[in-house]
């Protein structure tokens, strides 16, 4: 499964070793960095499950290894902005909405085929470059599995809906928590 939220080059390093070299991450509006020519595109790549992800089966050594090399390249690359792995659906829960009722269900889910083992949320110049990272992918799974790629709203997408009093509070609940992440 992927690995890895970072909140400093150093905690990454723990993860990947003194040597390995990070480029700055591509940021989001809300931060101070300078911003990546052209648009912000974050995609959120989905890693769906399978009856051995629901069933607990962790990955092997090797799977591991290959995931970090991968993971390692997306480090180098800016691209990656978070990625884990998620524990199987037995030890999850949902919150349904009816009107202002709320219903918890407990897991596990039956659908396995809808449900995410694990993430990235990567920052690439496309859709096509997405695609292509994913492809270098390892193959998360024995056997056959599925990744899912979406694009991930940002603030220019709402339009006027997004006032510009929604908008500074975005940006000041983002600050916060990247605040709060840092320290």
């Amino acid at each position: 499964m992927p690995r890895g939220r970072w909140s400093s080059p150093s905690e990454a390093r723990k993860n990947f070793g003194p040597d390995v070299e990070l480029a700055p991450a591509r940021s989001t509006p809300s931060q101070k960095q300078p911003q990546p020519k052209g648009p912000i595109m974050r995609f959120m790549v989905l890693v769906k499950a399978n009856a051995d992800s629901e069933a607990g089966v962790l990955p092997s050594e090797e799977l591991l290894t290959e995931m970090g090399k991968y993971n390692e390249e997306l480090v180098k690359a800016g691209v990656l902005l978070a990625g884990e792995g998620l524990h199987p659906s037995s030890k999850g829960a949902r919150v349904q909405f009816s009107g202002s009722k709320r219903t918890v269900v407990d897991g596990p889910f039956t659908e396995t085929k809808e449900l995410i083992a694990g993430f990235w949320l990567i920052d690439v110049k496309s859709r096509d470059e997405a695609i292509e990272w994913v492809k270098r992918c390892p193959n998360p799974m024995d056997g056959e599995s599925e990744i899912e790629i979406r694009q991930v709203f940002e603030a220019a997408d709402f339009g006027d809906a997004l006032t510009p009093e929604l908008r500074e509070q975005d940006e000041r609940l983002r600050a916060a928590s990247e605040q709060k992440n840092a320290g």
